[in-house]
Order: C-alpha cells, then sequence, then structure tokens
C-alpha cells in the first residue's frame, strides 16, 4: 500500500503487518503445512507448539470441513487442535471453527500509539529493578519461568505461588522448553526478554519478538503471590523501550481481557481489533 492508502485506511495497513508478521515468525522454527485456506506450523524442536492460522493470501473463506480437516492432522501429529487468527481480517473462521465444537476465545488486540512517548521504565516500576537479562545472565531462567506460573494461575488476583515455589520451579526445569529455543533466538536478537527482578529473583517478565520492523509483546506473566505492584506494566514499558530502540514502528500485543487492555492504554496502546483463539473445550 502507498503513504496515502495509509493515511485513508491506516487500521487495514496495521492490521495486514500484523498478519504478515504472525505468518512470518514461525517459518524460522517450524515446518509449514498448507492445508487450502489454512496453514498448519508445525514445531521443530523443543519449545511451545504452534497453532493453525488462516493462509496468506488465500482469497476464499475457511469452512468447517477444512477445519476439520486441519484437526485431524494435528491429532495425527500429536499437537494441540489450535487455531489463532484475527476477527477482522478473517471473519468466516470463526463460524467455521465453532461448528467442529472448538470453543473461540476473544482478546483485544493492540496496537501502540507511534505518536505515545516512551513511559521511563523506573516512573513504573517502584523499588523493584527492571532488566533485559542476556543469556548468561543468572536470572534468565526464572524470567522464562515466571510466565509458566503466572499462566497456571490465570487472572489479576494474587495467588499462593511465591518465590519459593519460583525457585523450585526453576530447579525442576519447568523453564526448559522455553529456555533452551530462547538461546539461540535471544543471541540473534529474535527474542528479547524483560524481567523485573528483586533479590535476585525474577517476580515478572514478558518477551518481545521483533522481525523487519514489527514486534509482539508475548507471554507477560506476574508471579501470582506478587501481583498488584505494576509489574507487569514495568516489564511492557521496558519491552517496549527495548523495540524502539531498535527501529522497531508496529509494537503490538494481545491482551488478556478488556480490564488488562486498560492497564496497556497507559503505555499507548490503542485497540484495532480482535485476536481470537480457539481450541478445544476443557
Amino acid at each position: 500500500m502507498t503513504s496515502a492508502d495509509f493515511h485513508e485506511h491506516p487500521e487495514r495497513v496495521l492490521l495486514a503487518r500484523i498478519e504478515e508478521y504472525h505468518d512470518t515468525v514461525p517459518r524460522h522454527e517450524a515446518r509449514v503445512e498448507e492445508h487450502g485456506p489454512l496453514t498448519l506450523f508445525v514445531r521443530q524442536g523443543r519449545g511451545r507448539p504452534f497453532h493453525a492460522r488462516p493462509t496468506q493470501g488465500w482469497s476464499g473463506p475457511p469452512e468447517a470441513g477444512d477445519v476439520r480437516r486441519v484437526r485431524a492432522r494435528q491429532r495425527e501429529l500429536g499437537v494441540p487442535e489450535s487455531f489463532e487468527w484475527v476477527a477482522e481480517t478473517t471473519p468466516a473462521l470463526r463460524a467455521a471453527v465453532e461448528e467442529t465444537g472448538l470453543v473461540v476465545r476473544e482478546h483485544p488486540l493492540m496496537v501502540l500509539d507511534p505518536s505515545a512517548p516512551t513511559v521511563p521504565v523506573e516512573e513504573v516500576a517502584g523499588t523493584v529493578s527492571v532488566r533485559i537479562p542476556g543469556v548468561d545472565d543468572p536470572v534468565l531462567a526464572g524470567a522464562l519461568t515466571v510466565p509458566h506460573l503466572a499462566f497456571a494461575d490465570p487472572g489479576t488476583r494474587i495467588g499462593p505461588a511465591g518465590t519459593p515455589q519460583l525457585a523450585e520451579a526453576v530447579e525442576a526445569g519447568v523453564g526448559d522448553e522455553s529456555l533452551e529455543p530462547a538461546i539461540p533466538r535471544i543471541r540473534a536478537g529474535l527474542t528479547v526478554v524483560a524481567a523485573a527482578v528483586e533479590d535476585g529473583m525474577a517476580l515478572s517478565a514478558g518477551q518481545h519478538q521483533p522481525l523487519a520492523g514489527v514486534s509482539e509483546i508475548v507471554g507477560v506473566g506476574t508471579l501470582p503471590a506478587a501481583r498488584r505492584r505494576g509489574l507487569a506494566l514495568a516489564v511492557t514499558a521496558a519491552l517496549v523501550a527495548d523495540a524502539r530502540s531498535r527501529g522497531v514502528e508496529t509494537v503490538f500485543l494481545s491482551a488478556g481481557d478488556d480490564a488488562i487492555a486498560r492497564i496497556y492504554a497507559r503505555l499507548g496502546f490503542r485497540r484495532i481489533g480482535t485476536a481470537l483463539a480457539a481450541e478445544p473445550a476443557e
């Protein structure tokens, strides 16, 4: 699109950038299987499994039969039957997915306003230090493990899991699936980790993944016992500052819900759409 297109349809241009990013990033670590209107990314090696999503540039709408075929292939491969997409760019996929029995969850899709000032991390971090750990930083293993504990106890309420549980999880290697693939990505600048650290322990952490001027902030999670201290906001502010320092023009994320989206809005993020994720009912 031209610059005139951007000024006339800025939301459409941003969504197109995000779609291209979502199609490109998994290709660095996955085998790609094209199934007509749907593309399945199959991770090579350890790490969180990928998902299926709409095929970039496909003209026709996905149908329930397409979804069933991909689900059958996912079962054959032994990977989760999961799909992710943007509601505004592939609206027909929701009905097709739901027809097969999958449950769809909505998440506010937010983009950082380019004109928003970078919030100084120290303004939101309080007494906790926030840093970007490298591969040799002893806090890295904890930073990659914290989200596992956070997402196991979702929400914003204060929970029981604290630093003793984090130490046990690190010792047990809970974050190994994140650590092993993260090391080469961190070295290559494809993954950047930020952590809020207190007494040598990562209380909150997250990542951004820069590629060709676009980066998604992912996996921001706080140790349940350390919630409601603004740590996730501080981590996100650090990730934003790092992304901008690398020349990233489009920074985006998917918020857990509207309440969390309001927190990200304090850093200059605004909602431009809805990210959808589908998986079997529990």
